[in-house]
């Protein structure tokens, strides 16, 4: 069940890159949970804003694709000047369960923490064998970086103070920007919580994520991260 402070305190943020056959559904859950879903459209060709629209979430479009870096700090920053409290992220594919938004409401809402993290290695049965590997490396790796156990890192379902998003640069424009956040959250002091929530993959459980380029982000990201630790 929905928290009743949710709708005025706390926002979702939902960044797309043509995810027309699917935002509508995810915009309708979320807003079961909160009042205001802003979607930032990363310049779909697709009916991306259309469907969003008539699910009624708020859209702020891109005029070019930047990536998911770059639309979640659009987001935030719209977050921001609303005066959300907090705001929780997912992703426009339906890879996250809209029903668990409260689990992320109630963690934040009880106190001692900037960041709820959502946490899927719990049952990795429905997740790709090569993003199973991945999540579990990279976490291992993030964790050892900052010193402090994050079961989950590459999970895009969480919920971030906008105080602390506000006090905190970032420079990841892609998918890199998600483990920026952590890497530099852990170091300023900031305070997780992690919650377990469903894993869901569809079909071939193909990835945005390009294996190429996107693991040179991440080496890039860990390697800035340690000259300017």
């Amino acid at each position: 069940m929905s928290l009743p402070s949710a709708p005025q305190r706390y926002c979702a943020i939902i960044p797309c890159f043509n995810e027309g056959h699917s935002i509508a559904r995810i915009v309708r859950g979320a807003r079961e949970h909160v009042d205001t879903v802003i979607v930032v459209d990363d310049a779909s060709e697709d009916d991306t804003v259309e469907q969003a629209h008539s699910a009624g979430a708020i859209v702020v479009r891109h005029a070019c694709n930047q990536g998911k870096g770059v639309a979640l700090k659009t987001g935030f920053r719209f977050a921001s000047s609303r005066g959300f409290a907090a705001a929780i992220t997912l992703d426009g594919d339906g890879q996250h369960d809209t029903t668990e938004i409260p689990l992320f409401c109630e963690a934040f809402s009880a106190g001692g923490c900037d960041l709820v993290l959502g946490n899927r290695m719990n049952d990795t049965a429905p997740m790709p064998r090569v993003r199973r590997v991945t999540n579990r490396l990279t976490s291992w790796m993030i964790s050892r970086m900052v010193g402090c156990s994050i079961s989950d890192t590459q999970c895009g379902f969480r919920m971030i103070s906008l105080q602390f998003w506000n006090a905190t640069r970032l420079d990841s424009s892609r998918f890199d920007l998600e483990s920026e956040i952590l890497i530099k959250a852990v170091r300023a002091g900031a305070r997780l919580k992690e919650v377990r929530v469903r894993t869901i993959y569809f079909g071939t459980g193909e990835s945005k994520i390009n294996p190429v380029t996107d693991t040179l982000r991440f080496v890039h990201l860990l390697w800035r991260c340690r000259v300017s630790s």
